[in-house]
């Protein structure tokens, strides 16, 4: 379901209500950094468990338990 202009625009007149015009940009720079820090925590845990798929010698770990 996508969201139209309309209700997009009614969406920030209710933020600029309840927040003020002069908070919203400080909440957005937030939720900016926040999901930065999202996307690296993943990158991070796609990294690690690629060190740990390559200790059990390239296979994953549902894969090593299963040819044991």
């Amino acid at each position: 379901m996508a969201v139209g202009s309309l209700e997009l625009g009614i969406l920030v007149l209710i933020a600029i209500f309840l927040f003020g015009a002069n908070r919203i940009p400080q909440l957005a720079r937030s939720m900016g950094q926040a999901k930065g820090e999202f996307q690296q925590g993943l990158r991070d845990a796609s990294e690690i468990a690629a060190i740990e798929d390559m200790d059990r010698g390239g296979y994953t770990e549902e894969a090593a338990s299963e040819q044991e």
